[in-house]
């Protein structure tokens, strides 16, 4: 039997420039439009005594004859927590696996591809402005898919503790300046795109700050019912996800929101499958549009797929 790839971060630290996470995403998303992969619901499982918890996140890509499985430990320990991810790419044809790799850095890109396909396909063509909300590497991988999808006149990034951030550029590739904040309100006032990219546990952005046409992003972290706007926010926007059928039952904000009945998944305008495929209800832009993605397991699949090529070439 072959032995399936393995690859550690210094190992997918090689591979992720020669790949384009982004295009592997959207042919999987299309994929599920049109019934040629399943996306299970993800599961949280807890550890014993408070100790932490793991996500699973699954997927079945029948387009490119793989299933597999992402583990995305959160480990409590006496300090700081440790979260890591591992993902197991498996074979549909001969049922063994293909590819275990370290799917932590990996995880930051897709996050950041699918949040900037969303802003894509739903923001303005005229937009100018983006905003972009936190300053770690997955601000920062944001920011890398975003710069080129639109003609921007202005690109802010914005984090209380922003600082003492490093690595934060001062322009883009093409030349436009960046701006770093340390009020974040202040960075939503008359932006176009808004990226929120925290590790945040509770809002933050006050959406009275938004443009009645703006598009705001929002990803997961491992925090029990985490979100990054008001639950009660969602009555006044229109709201998208990565996909209807999971992402209600996991977002923080959506969860809330369902049980103090401030808002029903039925009004989800779109998910990135309907999107993509153009089946999706277009933004009112007479308020905020909201897209929420918690990770898809498929996200993994899709980018695992990509690496692998990369590493057998």
């Amino acid at each position: 039997m072959t032995q399936p790839i393995v690859l550690n971060e210094a190992g997918i630290t090689d591979l992720v420039p020669r790949v384009d996470i982004r295009s592997a995403l959207e042919r999987m998303f299309r994929s599920l439009a049109d019934g040629n992969a399943v996306q299970p619901p993800q599961t949280l499982s807890l550890f014993p005594q408070n100790t932490g918890d793991f996500i699973t996140y699954l997927g079945v890509f029948a387009d490119e004859k793989v299933f597999g499985a992402k583990l995305s430990p959160y480990i409590a320990g006496d300090g700081k927590p440790l979260v890591t991810a591992w993902t197991l790419l498996m074979s549909m044809e001969t049922g063994v696996p293909v590819l275990l790799c370290d799917s932590k850095k990996l995880t930051t890109e897709r996050t950041a591809a699918t949040s900037v396909i969303a802003a894509d396909v739903l923001s303005a063509p005229e937009a100018s402005v983006l905003t972009i909300v936190g300053s770690g590497p997955v601000a920062l991988a944001h920011l890398r898919y975003a710069e080129g999808i639109r003609a921007w006149k202005e690109i802010r990034i914005a984090s209380p503790n922003i600082e003492g951030r490093a690595g934060i550029p001062e322009k883009t590739a093409n030349g436009i300046a960046i701006t770093k904040h340390t009020n974040v309100d202040e960075t939503v006032r008359d932006a176009d795109v808004v990226l929120l990219c925290t590790s945040s546990g509770k809002p933050v952005i006050d959406v009275a700050w938004l443009s009645k046409a703006a598009v705001v992003t929002s990803i997961s972290t491992n925090i029990a019912n985490a979100h990054e706007v008001d639950p009660a926010a969602l009555q006044g926007f229109d709201v998208y996800c990565d996909y209807r059928a999971t992402t209600p039952a996991s977002a923080g904000e959506m969860k809330l929101a369902v049980a103090a009945g401030l808002w029903s998944a039925d009004s989800i305008r779109g998910d990135l499958p309907e999107l993509l495929s153009g089946r999706a209800t277009a933004p009112s832009r007479d308020r905020p549009a909201f897209f929420r993605s918690i990770g898809l397991g498929l996200e993994d699949i899709a980018a695992a797929v990509a690496l692998l090529a990369a590493a057998r070439a």
